[in-house]
């Protein structure tokens, strides 16, 4: 999947979208950030993400039958092995919900 700059004119204007991301019941509390300690592989630091990726992050944990600090570890120590670290732990984390969220809802993802 290609990012990048729409060009100028082959965009529709504001008034013209068709699909409202603010949907009936928009719940502006999952939008709050809220920070958590958790443990990455016996370390222990602070993560800040807002709610509606800490509630992600509990449904994958539920799922998966570990706690959320276990499931970052795992993220955390397979994008070491994988990639050689990352520099935006939160970017990342972030990512691997949407991924995760679009496969769940049968989205398509390419990865």
């Amino acid at each position: 999947m290609v990012y990048g700059r729409q060009e100028e004119g082959r965009c529709a204007s504001h008034k013209d979208v068709r699909v409202d991301p603010f949907v009936r019941e928009f719940d502006m509390g999952l939008v709050q950030p809220l920070s958590r300690s958790v443990r990455l592989n016996g370390f222990a630091t602070c993560l800040r993400l807002e709610q509606v990726y800490w509630d992600i992050l509990g449904e994958m944990a539920r799922v998966n039958c570990c706690s959320v600090s276990s499931l970052l570890s795992h993220v955390d120590r397979e994008v070491h092995l994988r990639h050689g670290g990352v520099r935006n732990f939160s970017g990342l984390v972030r990512v691997v919900c949407v991924v995760h969220s679009l496969k769940e809802g049968g989205g398509i993802v390419t990865v």
